[in-house]
């Protein structure tokens, strides 16, 4: 609750407490009033008569004062027509002539107000502002509300029950309307997720040593801004961290928090945009004021691509409610006001698209590129992830870590945790080398459908379409080494063929993507051969290849008819907007040309691909007949079958060594 939330209710809680008392002290006021013994009323009321009181105090007729309308019979009030009357005595006052007060029952049995006067006023029924009746009030006679028999501490609590109701009602409504304006005021507010006891450090972050020194020197600017302030040195004001997803960037941030010491207000991108407008840019704003207050301290934004794309690249034209929101961050990162000691850190894997203004020093001074872990990396993040699960002693890191190439640090904790998953299932104690095998393939290709009903057909079809591949990337010399071929169904495919690099590859040279266009040919390529059509198995094999040849001829300048010149064009982001009004920065002809190659590519491939496997037609049906019997060889099997073995003598092999490759599949990997 709020400051002023808390003042309403306190105020309202005040006024309920003065209430009370109020009263509560006027009853006791009345309280030492003369009131008749609540015995003797409920005599009276028994006889219903109109009493007076003699001598000894017992109630009498009094035969001196007979109210118009009456007579007294056998000792009683009765009307003129012999009705006995209802009115009861309650109190008399002896002033110059005599007042009484009293209670009726109606025709309901209720007990309703009335009284008659003698001396000074008429006979009769009297209204309540009479003079009479203020008279009372002056001789402290007490004229009862409601029912007589009721005592003065129901009447009290009925007042006070009926104050509280009031007050709780009226509470309520006002938390009722205050909660709707709160909302909507509320919605305005940052959503900004603030911590400050961030318990990650640098040693939690594996495999990016260059990136640490570049944030370290963040936490330095944090914890002795002075160190360089004596400099002359500025605190940057705005790190983004740049890279493909899963390699760490929250991470990085929230390493930077902990090791610092510092608040830590978290956001999303897009938390900032709503339908409303104008949402945007107050919230940027609430979540400088917090950052302010708590300074000095770190806002994290996450996927900032999403607020912080180029302006007027879309279809809204200039004036919507995202480019307000991004001006206003332009604004609070460098504009008129200083924000000494917060320090902005953005996490995107599109800084392409992101807009120059938001880029440039002064706003982002720096910009991190937290890239793919390499070998070592991989191997460091893996024991990092390790580190709260049981490990059976022959694990080799090293060994995965090589067998992973390309994967992210989100990847090998995946890895790792689909690895702990297999070995609870297996009612194992701890994690060994075929848990982790087995997901190495089940993070790359999704889990195996082993139950799955396939006919003999589209077995037999599968098994030649991944031999095909499979022998192709051992003719190819830069292909990468097979480690694994099935044909049981993983994720979309009907079954794969897995090569994996023995080093980090930062280049793809052009010989290298010539013989993987082959390579993904050679699945259709044996349909033809062997089973004389082609089927819908290799639309991802040729949107691949495609993609290569493509990227061959006009991002690479890889073609010798078009030269080394470039025909895509990614100076510009890509939007719906700006794609629909962009014209191609070459003719008709060129796209011609383009076309040309890239099908003279994938054609020489193709006839290249049919020339091998039509030379080794012995080993591509040894090859899918083990795998038609086994589902899944391995690389011993693979170059066996390359070297000319037979169909016998492969299955002995696998019969022979399958127990040693199911206690540790990585053996044959280890050098």
């Amino acid at each position: 609750m709020n400051k002023k939330g808390k003042i309403i209710t306190w105020s309202i809680i005040l006024v309920l407490i003065v209430a009370v008392i109020i009263v509560i002290v006027t009853q006791l006021a009345n309280g030492g009033a003369k009131k008749i013994d609540r015995t003797r009323f409920q005599e009276y009321v028994e006889n219903a008569q109109y009493f007076d009181e003699d001598e000894e105090g017992k109630p009498k007729p009094d035969e001196n004062n007979v109210p118009d309308g009456y007579k007294i019979k056998d000792g009683k009030f009765v009307t003129d027509d012999e009705k006995e009357t209802q009115l009861v005595v309650i109190w008399k006052v002896n002033t110059d002539g005599y007042e009484y007060t009293g209670y009726t029952r109606n025709s309901k049995g209720n007990y309703v107000k009335a009284y008659y006067c003698f001396g000074p006023s008429p006979y009769g029924m009297e209204s309540w502002d009479s003079p009479t009746f203020t008279k009372w009030q002056e001789y402290g006679v007490v004229i009862e509300q409601g029912n007589p028999n009721a005592g003065s501490w129901v009447s009290t609590a009925f007042s006070v029950l009926m104050i509280v109701i009031m007050v709780v009602v009226f509470v309520l409504i006002i938390r009722s309307s205050m909660g709707g304006a709160g909302k909507v005021m509320s919605f305005a507010k940052s959503k900004a997720r603030v911590s400050t006891n961030i318990k990650v450090r640098f040693s939690d972050v594996a495999g990016a040593e260059e990136e640490k020194v570049e944030l370290a020197e963040i936490v330095e600017f944090l914890r002795q801004p002075k160190k360089f302030s004596d400099l002359g040195a500025k605190i940057p004001k705005g790190v983004l961290l740049v890279g493909p997803p899963g390699t760490g960037k929250t991470l990085f941030a929230k390493a930077v928090a902990g090791e610092a010491g510092v608040p830590f207000f978290s956001v999303s991108g897009s938390d900032f945009v709503e339908m409303y407008v104008g949402v945007g840019a107050s919230r940027v704003r609430d979540l400088f004021e917090m950052a302010k207050k708590n300074q000095p301290c770190i806002i994290f934004i996450d996927e900032i691509d999403a607020v912080g794309r180029h302006r007027g690249a879309g279809l809204g034209g200039g004036n919507d409610e995202r480019e307000q929101t991004l001006n206003q961050i332009l604004v609070q990162m460098d504009g008129f006001e200083a924000n000494e000691g917060v320090i902005v850190v953005a996490a995107t894997n599109r800084a392409d698209i992101l807009d120059p203004a938001l880029t440039r020093p002064g706003r982002f001074d720096r910009q991190v590129f937290v890239n793919l872990p390499d070998v070592k990396g991989r191997e460091q993040i893996l024991k990092v992830h390790a580190r709260n699960k049981p490990l059976s002693p022959e694990v080799n890191f090293k060994t995965v870590a090589r067998l992973t190439a390309g994967f992210s640090g989100a990847d090998l904790e995946n890895l790792m945790n689909e690895a702990a998953i297999l070995a609870a299932r297996a009612n194992k104690k701890f994690i060994t080398n075929a848990e982790l095998f087995e997901s190495i393939d089940k993070v790359s290709m999704g889990p195996a459908k082993k139950s799955k009903v396939v006919t003999e057909s589209e077995k037999r079809l599968t098994a030649f379409h991944e031999s095909g591949h499979c022998i192709l990337a051992k003719l190819c010399t830069n292909c990468d080494p097979v480690h694994e071929v099935t044909i049981i169904p993983r994720g979309n495919a009907g079954g794969f063929t897995m090569t994996r690099p023995e080093k980090d590859r930062a280049y793809y040279s052009k010989n290298f993507m010539l013989d993987d266009i082959c390579m993904g040919l050679g699945g259709r390529v044996a349909e033809e051969l062997v089973i004389k059509d082609v089927s819908s198995g290799a639309m991802g094999d040729i949107k691949q290849v495609t993609k290569f040849a493509r990227a061959m001829v006009t991002e690479f300048g890889m073609s010798d008819k078009l030269g080394m010149i470039s025909y895509s064009d990614d100076s510009q982001p890509m939007f719906i907007g700006r794609d629909m009004a962009t014209q191609r920065a070459y003719s008709e002809e060129t796209a011609r040309m383009i076309d040309d190659e890239v099908r003279k590519i994938v054609n020489d491939q193709h006839a290249r691909a049919r020339k091998l496997l039509t030379e080794n037609r012995s080993i591509l049906d040894n090859m899918a007949r083990v795998l038609i019997e086994r589902e899944t060889i391995y690389t011993e099997e693979v170059d066996m079958l390359m070297e000319g073995k037979g169909y016998e003598e492969v299955i002995q092999y696998m019969d022979e060594h399958d127990g040693e490759r199911s206690e540790n599949p990585f053996k044959r990997y280890e050098s």
